[in-house]
């Protein structure tokens, strides 16, 4: 028996989808760090520099008087205003040039912690 000779066909199918499905990571990395510089009781200068500059964020200017630690634990992501700088103890005479990392929150708040590599900070999902 003989076959017969079918041109071959293609079929194209139109895909819809029905669900929504968010990409990880859509707002970049969200760390979890400790306000932890400086004692609870005293105030603190927060600096850094900008072009050799030093540009102040407490000290009467930006965001208030004077820092102090609230030893919360926030989390933030990493583009909402993380500064390399340092704290200022004002119960002395020298500048201590205390290095921190400050959380800006975007220019809304000061909080500064200790531990200097973000890369040892955990993170949660974004």
């Amino acid at each position: 028996m003989k076959r017969r000779y079918e041109r071959p066909s293609a079929y194209i199918e139109e895909f819809t989808p029905n669900e929504y499905v968010a990409a990880c990571g859509d707002h970049g990395k969200v760390y979890k760090f400790e306000c932890n510089a400086g004692e609870k009781n005293k105030q603190y200068n927060v600096y850094y520099f900008n072009n050799g500059q030093k540009k102040y964020l407490t000290k009467g200017g930006l965001f208030g008087s004077y820092y102090h630690p609230c030893k919360a634990t926030h989390e933030a992501e990493e583009d909402t205003g993380f500064i390399s700088g340092f704290i200022d103890d004002q119960s002395t005479w020298q500048d201590e040039k205390i290095p921190v990392v400050i959380w800006t929150d975007n220019g809304r708040d000061v909080h500064c912690t200790t531990n200097l590599n973000m890369k040892e900070w955990a993170t949660a999902k974004s």
